[in-house]
């Protein structure tokens, strides 16, 4: 019953739930290296589902038990970082979507990230904004079918997963540009003399 209970804690300690997605970056990339097969493709999609189910999870168990850390601030979108861009190069070395796909996701990531350390040192809101949100959804939605890649069920889940990222791209970019317009007001205050 002891086991039981460290299991729950665990797994409603948000820094946990943050780091399991840490350490199933390696993991998804790990069996991605492999010959892809349904087995390690079903695998990888697993790994990634579950590690990306934890995104919501640590943010709820720490409003809810006020375990909001300075730890989980910084490692939180990291993580999610971590995460999606290990899955995404990785499909791109597999061969199953375009390197520009990969370079334009990550680049928005890196650009945005620094646009929010500045306003974050200004000390302005750096929150995710309901297009990231809806941006990291449909690339979590288009992870998934992409890394399972195989038909089922009579399902093409790999030309599921191609239609689903095209809206992610779409995506990708109105929020980098929606970040870059709400704080275009951090490239004139900084131009000034």
């Amino acid at each position: 019953m002891a086991a039981i209970s460290d299991v729950k804690r665990i797994l409603q300690n948000p820094n946990a739930l943050t780091m399991s997605r840490i350490i199933a970056s390696p993991v998804i990339v790990i069996l991605l290296l492999f010959p892809m097969n349904r087995v390690t493709c079903f695998l990888a999609a697993l790994v990634f589902s579950a590690a990306a189910i934890t995104d919501y999870f640590d943010g709820f168990f720490a409003r809810k038990y006020g375990q909001i850390s300075g730890f989980g601030k910084a490692m939180d979108p990291l993580a999610d970082k971590m995460l999606m861009t290990a899955v995404f190069i990785m499909l791109t070395s597999k061969g199953l979507i375009p390197g520009w796909v990969v370079c334009l996701i990550i680049g928005r990531e890196l650009a945005v990230t620094g646009l929010r350390n500045i306003l974050a040192g200004k000390g302005e809101d750096i929150s995710a904004s309901i297009w990231g949100k809806w941006k990291t959804g449909f690339q979590i939605g288009a992870s998934i079918p992409l890394l399972l890649h195989y038909e089922y069920f009579g399902i093409d889940f790999h030309a599921l997963g191609i239609l689903v990222l095209w809206v992610a791209v779409a995506l990708t970019l109105w929020s980098a540009i929606d970040y870059f317009v709400k704080a275009r007001s951090v490239f004139f205050d900084e131009a000034l003399p």
